[in-house]
């Protein structure tokens, strides 16, 4: 027997969740623990309970759906994602993942197949980061990163932490959060860029995740009159950064076509048109799933800091504030998932992921890979953000066959 998800069903599923929290152009403002991310979460329990799944919520809120198997002292196939969103986030970042494990356990209800090993779908606490900082905090708690005590101490803008509003919502489970055993592990996610769509391949078949350094560079100049100092006398810090700047861009051509480099926040003080700063802070973020590369990027980095300031006679301070390393993903789990694509006969790509995911840390403990369809113009974190049914359903269809390949 083939068993074939419903694609319409899935589309309409993702199309009802996308009505909790709903802007005004077209995106999700779902975000975690909200009023908003405990109705998304009632409605994918209610679904889920529909077809006999169980309901287990360990101390985090991290929420899991089981569906038996017929021997289920073997450990899980796991499946899922997040329902939390960005405040002008879309319908499809995480809670794709989600449903599409749902569509899952929904064909094999309907088709009345029940799995050697159990099936579970997870829904993880905060993946966007977009409330609590910092992102991923739920899976990051569950598999040994952070302590529990940590996770329960993030604290939003209000003051309000994550145990309270776990609380507040029902969300606050007694069963530990820690790992157990899981056979394999599987996240469905929109790609969140543009390689698909510019290659034209329906699926991605990713290898790992890029590892990222996220830093602030502080340099300290001295702040003087703009007209009546000359350039040459000046310790201006906004000199030294364009250089570093322009010589980042130039190591991440260096390393390309994977590596990455982006200065998303610059922060002068004290502002004002014609004073020269006193400081300037500029956040940067390098990437690369290569973690030797990555290593070397860093240093360089810094080579290249030290080197620029000291010809610009300012001083500087780099502030480590994340450090992520590249991650590998399990063989057997890639090897499901690209004989899945194969056996569909659908044209796919093997890739990395460019963006951080719950599987980075559920890959720390458990068998695990993530699968990726195209999304419009690669844009996510927006509300413009969009995919095609037919991905959609082909990306589920390929979760089904990979999941079965290791779950009988």
């Amino acid at each position: 027997m083939t068993l074939q998800i419903n694609g319409e069903r899935l589309w309409s599923s993702l199309m009802t969740m996308a009505e909790i929290g709903t802007t005004d152009k077209g995106g999700c403002n779902r975000q975690a623990l909200t009023d908003l991310d405990k109705a998304g979460r009632d409605l994918f329990v209610t679904w889920s309970e529909a077809i006999g799944c169980e309901r287990r919520v360990d101390q985090m809120g991290n929420l899991f759906l089981r569906k038996a198997g017929t021997n289920n002292s073997l450990p899980p196939i796991l499946m899922g994602s997040h329902l939390d969103t960005q405040p002008t986030g879309g319908k499809f970042d995480g809670v794709y993942g989600v449903l599409g494990g749902l569509e899952v356990l929904r064909t094999l209800h309907d088709a009345n197949v029940t799995t050697l090993h159990p099936l579970e779908v997870a829904v993880w606490t905060n993946e966007e980061g977009a409330r609590f900082s910092p992102a991923m905090v739920g899976s990051g708690v569950w598999c040994g990163d952070f302590s529990l005590d940590y996770g329960w101490q993030r604290a939003d803008k209000q003051g309000a932490t994550i145990q309270q509003e776990l609380e507040r919502i029902g969300y606050l489970g007694n069963a530990p959060c820690a790992p157990f055993p899981i056979k394999a592990a599987f996240e469905l996610h929109i790609e969140q860029g543009p390689i698909l769509e510019a290659v034209g391949k329906q699926i991605g078949v990713v290898q790992g995740v890029q590892g990222m350094r996220w830093y602030d560079l502080v340099i300290h100049g001295q702040p003087v009159h703009a007209g009546p100092t000359p350039m040459e006398q000046r310790q201006d810090p906004v000199k030294a950064a364009t250089q570093i700047i322009a010589q980042l861009y130039a190591l991440a051509d260096e390393f390309s076509p994977q590596a990455r480099a982006t200065f998303g926040d610059i922060t002068v003080s004290p502002g004002s048109r014609n004073t020269v700063p006193e400081t300037l802070t500029i956040t940067v973020d390098l990437r690369h799933p290569n973690q030797d590369i990555l290593v070397k990027m860093d240093q360089k980095f810094r080579q290249i800091s030290e080197q620029v300031c000291n010809a610009c006679d300012v001083k500087f301070d780099i502030v480590d504030e994340w450090d992520s390393p590249a991650v590998a993903f399990d063989q057997t789990c890639i090897d499901a998932v690209r004989t899945s694509v194969e056996d569909m006969d659908l044209p796919y790509e093997e890739m990395f992921s460019g963006a951080g995911h719950d599987s980075v840390y559920i890959s720390k403990v458990a068998p695990t890979s993530m699968i990726f369809i195209p999304c419009e113009k690669g844009i996510s974190h927006n509300e413009a953000e969009n995919a095609k049914s037919e991905d959609i359903a082909a990306g589920c269809q390929v979760l089904l066959g990979a999941v079965m390949k290791l779950a009988m």
